[in-house]
């Protein structure tokens, strides 16, 4: 049974019916967001080495890693996503995994992590269930074929323009951003997205949004295994 800490200022338990727990406050936590912390990791160390995915041939320092989160981000908002939108993100291990969480939370964003083991089925009820209005996927991981799966759900995605997606199956998704080289019928490329809006980045412009939210809105969204399991936030 969950007890209250006996430590000054400390809250283990909820209480009148809150969900918000707080531990003991003797060292004052920062309420600054992800975007924040970012932007001064960069300050400190804009030189150090941040990013390395060597089978992808990308070594980014922290300042080339926040530049492209940048870049990134301006195409989310192009395709009109918007602070609290949900955006998932159903890839293994990749560097436009961590692009897509850190360009999401610097536009006040929520990334869904889709479960790289999911079939047709959970596929379906997760994107339903949080609503996404985007999704960036590769392309396949080991047998499951992603873009593939994607195409099943929605048919659609075969006559649909980019960002103009209407499925019967999957009411709220707008955008598909797929992975890889090649190009899919409705759906965005991610690299060519990027090298679109290379020249297009305000700064000014995402710094002030970016000092519109706080540090205690979510930003993930987690789902258990299975259809029937609750999908887990993460601020």
């Amino acid at each position: 049974m969950a007890t209250e800490s006996t430590q000054a200022g400390a809250l283990i338990a909820p209480r009148d019916n809150l969900s918000y727990v707080r531990g003991t406050t003797d060292i004052v936590l920062s309420h600054a967001t992800v975007s924040r912390h970012l932007l001064a990791t960069v300050g400190r160390f804009p030189d150090r080495p941040a990013v390395v995915f060597r089978e992808q041939n990308i070594r980014w320092t922290w300042r080339e890693f926040a530049d492209e989160v940048d870049v990134f981000a301006t195409a989310l908002l192009d395709l009109c996503i918007r602070p609290g939108d949900r955006v998932g993100i159903w890839s293994p291990n990749r560097a436009e995994w961590l692009l897509t969480q850190f360009a999401t939370a610097r536009i006040g964003a929520v990334l869904v992590n889709i479960n790289p083991a999911y079939r047709l089925a959970e596929l379906e009820y997760a994107l339903n269930k949080v609503g996404c209005k985007a999704i960036v996927a590769a392309e396949q991981f080991k047998a499951s074929k992603y873009l593939e799966m994607l195409q099943t759900l929605a048919p659609e995605l075969a006559d649909a323009e980019p960002n103009a997606l209407h499925a019967a199956k999957l009411p709220e998704l707008r955008a598909v951003i797929r992975m890889g080289d090649a190009r899919s019928p409705g759906m965005f490329n991610f690299d060519a997205l990027m090298q679109a809006n290379r020249g297009r980045v305000d700064r000014a412009k995402l710094d002030a949004l970016e000092a519109t939210l706080a540090a205690d809105e979510p930003i993930n969204i987690q789902f258990t295994s299975g259809t029937t399991g609750n999908p887990k936030g993460a601020r």
